[in-house]
């Protein structure tokens, strides 16, 4: 019988690309789902937002708990979004406002110069006083698109080119992005740790 594991974030594509990626070995409730709200990031790298989004579902739930905190760093904006990436546009922006956001702060930059990657750092506590927590990260090489492409995925996947496919993350499938991506290379790295 799959162990329960709440997790730590709000965000509907992130906890939909983790449940397809765990397995069946944990059953994943999200935070929200059991009257948890989310606490301030103020960590200044993914690695502490992680470990203190953990801390704090597992401290509220008595669950072990995963927190995933990822972003994307653009090197011809010195490495922005970064650890703001969700809230890049402000604290209430939708994907759509970043992503304008972040092509309007890109424009007249050539194509050639619009490498980025995204990170994921995830955090996994057995118990909220788990002395040995496991973190795990994974990056993901490409660049960013003139303008939005596809369909699928969340977040800048609409302008985030797979540097592999020269697809954007959104014309990817799910098995696909799965496949390639900072998360689904975290989550490998974790399945592995727990082995």
């Amino acid at each position: 019988m799959p162990q329960r594991l709440v997790l730590a974030s709000g965000n509907a594509g992130k906890a939909r690309e983790l449940t397809q990626l765990l397995g069946a070995r944990w059953s994943l409730v999200l935070q929200r789902e059991l009257g948890i709200a989310s606490i301030p990031e103020t960590g200044t790298t993914f690695a502490a937002n992680a470990l203190l989004k953990a801390r704090h579902a597992a401290s509220s739930s008595g669950l072990p708990a995963l927190a995933d905190d990822s972003g994307l760093e653009v090197d011809a904006l010195h490495g922005e979004p970064g650890v703001y990436s969700a809230r890049y546009a402000g604290p209430d922006a939708s994907d759509a406002d970043n992503v304008a956001k972040l092509l309007a702060a890109l424009a007249g930059v050539p194509a050639a110069q619009r490498s980025a990657r995204f990170h994921c750092v995830l955090a996994l506590l057995r118990h909220v006083d788990d002395p040995e927590p496991i973190v795990v990260s994974g990056v993901w090489e490409g660049s960013i698109a003139l303008a939005p492409s596809g369909g699928s995925g969340f977040g800048y996947d609409p302008v985030f080119i797979d540097g592999a496919s020269g697809r954007t993350a959104a014309e990817l499938s799910a098995a696909d992005k799965n496949r390639v991506s900072h998360r689904g290379q975290a989550l490998a790295r974790l399945h592995a740790a727990l082995e």
